[in-house]
């Protein structure tokens, strides 16, 4: 059987606030869509903490990859209207690999658990690898759903995300430096958290979108929306994805699981306050079906229990996490960065232990970087064709987008409570060390603090 046989007679939809609707038109993807994991996806948040500082951003990991599935769906179809395959070696495209494609495209981020990249940073998970154990193992529904089109589709479709699968044209819809993935997630975070910073020409970028022998290109007459595409990245990255408040509330997250995971470890975290749900998990030993019984309202319920524990410091980050309580954070570079001792030194005074209330932050990231074959991870190039076939990288025509290739942007940020800016005034033996923690803040020894 192929993936077409399940075509269905008349098309479904999803309304979508982004692109108005997004079409189904094959049973196989309104099955996986069905599959308890993939449903699962409606309860983990896209944006994580994000959401604690941008109101609007309740939007899903559901959404999301309704989304790319949407985008790698019009993709394929306006490859096959116009650079459709007449011979093997041709470098067109082949419309046998639209099932593969569409498949990694909606299944793409199965396997994130809640607040993904917290989660993953205290308890060594590994969400692509959990994407591509749901997809292959026989005990998953979405398993059993890809094995009506062949026995080894499942795995057609994990190394699509595992960029092992022999057709660039189709690792790099799903995954390069413009790919179906950013597209989505740059239009719908912005759309959700209110901002326009992630706007740009999508439908120009899709009309200039083509393929080759080696993957995807773009056609060089929509450079400049290639261009906005970048930029746009660049800007949601700085105004939404760095911003600090966020970072500091993934901090107070980060250091609430990890106390509560040392307290395991060493026998101290009461029998009432150690989660089942969690237990596999400071056992470093869990089943599929462990993880898949996560998600964000599993961990904020587990939370809301530790509240009430007896140890002071699991209770204080819960409700600083459940009730919105930011650290404070400085921006620091290196010339300041020894600093940071006496500050932690300070706070530990004042009576917070400083491995869970302090902590350093780099959040950088590459807005574009160009090829590089020489490194360790090199990300695919944006190729632009001329009207001559030639092949040419966008930095080396593009004037904007050289300026910022390659450039490091983001911050180092150390954060610490906020209580250390407003001292209680009838706590008289702390106060000196508030005054001094205080006057390495106002001389500027360190950049402002940020909320």
């Amino acid at each position: 059987m192929s993936f077409n046989d399940e075509r269905l007679t008349k098309e479904k939809v999803f309304r979508d606030p982004v692109y108005q609707y997004i079409y189904v038109e094959n049973q196989i993807i309104i099955d996986l869509i069905n599959t308890p994991e993939f449903q699962r996806l409606r309860r983990i948040k896209q944006l994580g903490t994000a959401s604690l500082v941008f109101h609007g951003a309740e939007h899903s990991r559901f959404g999301h990859c309704l989304g790319v599935y949407e985008i790698t769906r019009r993709i394929c179809n306006y490859f096959q209207r116009n650079y459709s395959s007449t011979t093997p070696d041709d470098g067109l495209w082949n419309d046998e690999e639209r099932g593969v494609a569409l498949c990694a495209a909606l299944l793409h981020d199965i396997g994130h658990g809640p607040y993904s990249h917290t989660f993953e940073h205290i308890f060594h998970t590994d969400h692509e690898a959990i994407t591509t154990k749901i997809i292959t193992s026989n005990d998953s529904n979405i398993n059993k759903i890809l094995k009506r089109v062949s026995d080894d589709f499942p795995k057609k479709v994990a190394s699509v995300i595992d960029h092992s699968y022999p057709n660039k044209q189709v690792v790099q819809m799903i995954s390069s430096q413009i790919d179906a993935d950013r597209m989505d997630y740059l239009q719908r975070d912005s759309y959700y958290t209110g901002t326009s910073y992630g706007n740009f020409d999508l439908e120009r970028v899709l009309r200039v979108i083509r393929p080759y022998k080696d993957g995807i290109t773009f056609e060089i007459s929509g450079m400049h929306a290639v261009e906005d595409y970048i930029l746009s990245r660049l800007q949601m990255y700085l105004q939404i994805y760095f911003h600090p408040a966020s970072r500091s509330m993934e901090e107070i997250l980060d250091h609430l699981l990890k106390r509560a995971h040392n307290l395991y470890s060493s026998g101290q975290l009461e029998s009432s306050f150690a989660s089942k749900m969690l237990m596999p998990f400071f056992n470093n030993s869990f089943t599929l079906k462990e993880y898949l019984a996560l998600d964000d309202g599993v961990l904020n319920t587990i939370f809301a229990q530790w509240r009430e524990s007896s140890d002071d410091i699991l209770s204080d980050l819960a409700n600083r996490f459940l009730d919105r309580r930011p650290l404070k954070s400085v921006s620091y570079d290196d010339k300041t960065k020894p600093l940071l001792p006496k500050l932690q030194e300070l706070i530990q005074t004042a009576g917070f232990n400083s491995e869970y209330y302090t902590s350093t932050n780099d959040s950088y990231n590459l807005p574009y970087d160009t090829y590089n074959p020489q490194a360790t991870n090199s990300k695919t190039q944006i190729e632009l064709m001329q009207p001559n076939g030639d092949l040419v990288e966008l930095s080396e025509i593009s004037t904007l987008v050289a300026s910022i290739s390659g450039k490091i942007v983001g911050n180092q940020k150390f954060f610490f409570p906020k209580e250390m800016l407003s001292a209680d005034p009838n706590i008289e033996i702390f106060q000196p060390i508030y005054e001094e923690f205080q006057a390495y803040i106002s001389n500027d020894q360190i950049i402002n603090p940020q909320s």
